[in-house]
Protein backbone atom coordinates (compact mmCIF):
# COMPACT_ATOMS: atom_id res chain seq x y z
CA UNK A 1 0.00 0.00 0.00
CA UNK A 2 1.44 3.42 -0.97
CA UNK A 3 2.27 5.88 1.79
CA UNK A 4 2.18 9.68 1.55
CA UNK A 5 4.92 11.32 3.58
CA UNK A 6 4.11 14.70 5.11
CA UNK A 7 6.45 16.79 7.26
CA UNK A 8 4.73 15.81 10.50
CA UNK A 9 3.57 12.24 9.67
CA UNK A 10 3.04 9.51 7.09
CA UNK A 11 -0.48 8.64 5.94
CA UNK A 12 -1.61 5.63 3.91
CA UNK A 13 -2.87 6.69 0.49
CA UNK A 14 -6.33 5.14 1.02
CA UNK A 15 -6.82 7.07 4.27
CA UNK A 16 -5.77 10.30 2.53
CA UNK A 17 -8.23 9.73 -0.36
CA UNK A 18 -11.09 8.85 2.03
CA UNK A 19 -10.45 12.01 4.07
CA UNK A 20 -10.49 14.17 0.95
CA UNK A 21 -13.66 12.48 -0.33
CA UNK A 22 -15.41 13.01 3.01
CA UNK A 23 -14.38 16.67 3.09
CA UNK A 24 -15.57 17.25 -0.49
CA UNK A 25 -18.88 15.50 0.19
CA UNK A 26 -19.47 17.74 3.22
CA UNK A 27 -18.68 20.89 1.23
CA UNK A 28 -20.97 19.80 -1.61
CA UNK A 29 -23.81 19.15 0.85
CA UNK A 30 -23.33 22.60 2.40
CA UNK A 31 -23.24 24.33 -1.00
CA UNK A 32 -26.21 22.43 -2.46
CA UNK A 33 -28.63 24.77 -0.67
CA UNK A 34 -26.97 27.90 -2.06
CA UNK A 35 -28.71 29.73 -4.90
CA UNK A 36 -26.66 30.29 -8.06
CA UNK A 37 -26.65 34.08 -7.53
CA UNK A 38 -27.17 36.20 -4.41
CA UNK A 39 -28.08 39.85 -4.18
CA UNK A 40 -25.52 42.31 -2.90
CA UNK A 41 -27.47 42.71 0.35
CA UNK A 42 -27.51 38.93 0.88
CA UNK A 43 -23.80 38.68 0.00
CA UNK A 44 -23.03 41.34 2.61
CA UNK A 45 -24.99 39.44 5.26
CA UNK A 46 -23.50 36.03 4.36
CA UNK A 47 -19.85 37.01 3.90
CA UNK A 48 -19.51 40.43 5.52
CA UNK A 49 -19.67 43.75 3.74
CA UNK A 50 -15.95 44.47 4.19
CA UNK A 51 -15.00 41.10 2.68
CA UNK A 52 -17.24 41.52 -0.37
CA UNK A 53 -16.05 45.10 -0.93
CA UNK A 54 -12.39 44.05 -0.59
CA UNK A 55 -12.82 41.12 -3.02
CA UNK A 56 -14.56 43.46 -5.47
CA UNK A 57 -11.79 46.08 -5.16
CA UNK A 58 -9.16 43.36 -5.73
CA UNK A 59 -11.09 42.13 -8.79
CA UNK A 60 -11.49 38.68 -7.26
CA UNK A 61 -15.28 38.75 -7.66
CA UNK A 62 -17.41 40.33 -10.36
CA UNK A 63 -20.74 41.98 -9.57
CA UNK A 64 -23.48 41.30 -12.13
CA UNK A 65 -25.78 44.27 -12.59
CA UNK A 66 -29.41 43.41 -13.21
CA UNK A 67 -32.24 45.92 -13.53
CA UNK A 68 -32.69 47.28 -10.02
CA UNK A 69 -30.10 45.09 -8.27
CA UNK A 70 -26.52 43.89 -8.10
CA UNK A 71 -25.83 40.16 -7.78
CA UNK A 72 -22.79 37.94 -7.19
CA UNK A 73 -22.11 34.35 -8.25
CA UNK A 74 -22.37 32.42 -4.98
CA UNK A 75 -19.72 29.83 -5.90
CA UNK A 76 -17.13 32.61 -6.38
CA UNK A 77 -17.91 34.05 -2.95
CA UNK A 78 -17.72 30.59 -1.30
CA UNK A 79 -14.35 29.95 -2.93
CA UNK A 80 -12.97 33.24 -1.65
CA UNK A 81 -14.43 32.55 1.79
CA UNK A 82 -12.54 29.26 1.97
CA UNK A 83 -9.26 30.61 0.57
CA UNK A 84 -6.60 31.78 3.00
CA UNK A 85 -5.72 35.33 2.05
CA UNK A 86 -2.77 37.58 2.81
CA UNK A 87 -4.34 40.88 3.86
CA UNK A 88 -1.01 42.72 4.04
CA UNK A 89 -0.30 42.36 0.31
CA UNK A 90 -1.33 45.16 -1.98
Amino acid sequence: MPILQFIDKAVPYQVFIKDIAAHLARLMREDARDPEYVSQRKAYSMFGRANVERWKAQHKVTPYKRPGKVEYFTADLRLLQRTEQDYFKE
